[in-house]
C-alpha cells in the first residue's frame, strides 16, 4: 500500500506536511491557517475526512498557527509533549493526546514515532510515519544531525529533510550577529551541507523521494539547493518543497526493502 505526502508548506511563514494513505492520514505540524490547510488540501484532492490527528513538533509559531483551529473544527487529537502543550492552550483539553519519545502511535492504519532532536524549543521531536514497510520521516528544524536522525533517517523511503540556509548567503548576509550564531549554533537549523552530508552518508539504497525543506527566504535559493543535490541524487527523486505552495502529491512505495523497526528505548539519549 502507498504512502501518499505533499509539503502544504514549508519555511519560516508556516510549515505542514501530509502523509497518509488511502484511508489514514495525519497531519505533522499546522502551521497555517485552517482554511489555507483546507483549500491546499482541496486543490490536491485530498480529504480531511482522512486525516486522523495532528502531531506536533515543537512550539514555535510556524508549526503551531493552525493547530487548535483544525483540531478544533474536525474534532483531531492532537499530539504533542507534556512541556510542548504548554504552548498551545487554545487546544481543547479533551483532544490532548501527549507523546513520549520513540513511543510509537497509532492513526489509523499509520504508526508514527516521536523521537528527540536538537532545536531551540522547549522539548523538540520530528516524526516517522510508517504503513506496511514503508516509512516517511519528517525532519525538519533540527540544529544538528545526531544519532536519532541518523538513524530514522536511514530506514526512510521518503524523507522531508531541512535545508535552512546556505553557509555563505547567511555568513554575508544581513542578519544581527547574534541570530546568525543562533541559527548555526547546534540547536538552530540544518545548513544545506549539514543536510547533503546527511543524505550521502546515510540514505537507504530504496529512498525513493527527498523533498528540502524549510528553506530561508534570505539565507538560501532554491536553484541554489537544487544544484547542491543534483549530482548526488542517484535514484533518488530530489524536489524542492516551497514557502508559498504546496508541493505535488507524492506516492511512496515499497521499493524492494522493508523498513528495519524502530530502535530500543535507549535512542532518547540522542547523541
Amino acid at each position: 500500500m502507498a504512502i501518499y505526502i505533499t509539503s502544504l508548506n514549508s519555511g519560516s511563514n508556516g510549515n505542514c506536511y501530509y502523509i497518509g494513505t488511502a484511508t489514514s492520514a495525519v497531519l505533522i505540524d499546522a502551521g497555517i491557517s485552517c482554511r489555507e490547510t483546507i483549500h491546499r488540501m482541496q486543490d490536491l484532492g485530498l480529504s480531511m475526512k482522512t486525516v486522523k490527528a495532528i502531531f506536533v513538533s515543537h512550539e514555535h509559531i510556524d508549526h503551531i498557527k493552525g493547530v487548535a483551529t483544525i483540531s478544533s473544527k474536525f474534532d483531531l487529537p492532537v499530539f504533542i509533549s507534556g512541556k510542548t502543550a504548554g504552548y498551545c492552550p487554545a487546544v481543547k483539553t479533551h483532544l490532548l493526546r501527549e507523546l513520549k519519545p520513540d513511543e510509537a502511535v497509532q492513526a489509523g492504519n499509520l504508526t508514527i514515532t516521536p523521537f528527540s532532536k536538537f532545536h531551540d524549543a522547549c522539548d523538540p521531536h520530528s516524526f516517522t510515519i510508517s504503513n506496511a514497510g514503508v516509512t516517511v520521516g519528517v525532519f525538519t528544524d533540527i540544529g544538528r544531525v545526531c544519532k536519532n536522525v541518523i538513524h530514522h533517517f536511514s530506514r526512510c523511503h521518503a524523507a522531508f529533510l531541512e535545508t535552512n540556509y546556505d553557509e555563505i548567503m547567511l555568513e554575508t548576509g544581513s542578519y544581527p550577529l547574534m541570530l546568525k550564531k543562533r541559527i548555526r549554533g547546534g540547536h538552530g537549523h540544518l545548513s544545506n551541507r549539514q543536510a547533503l552530508d546527511l543524505f550521502v552518508q546515510h540514505r537507504p539504497p530504496y529512498m525513493s523521494h527527498l523533498l528540502l525543506s524549510h528553506l530561508s527566504k534570505e539565507n538560501n535559493h532554491p536553484q541554489l539547493v537544487t544544484n547542491t543535490f543534483s549530482p548526488h541524487a542517484g535514484n533518488t527523486m530530489i524536489y524542492v518543497a516551497s514557502r508559498s505552495e504546496a508541493s505535488p502529491v507524492f506516492s511512496i512505495e515499497m521499493t524492494g526493502k522493508k523498513s528495519p523497526l524502530p530502535g530500543p528505548k535507549q535512542l532518547q539519549l540522542f547523541e
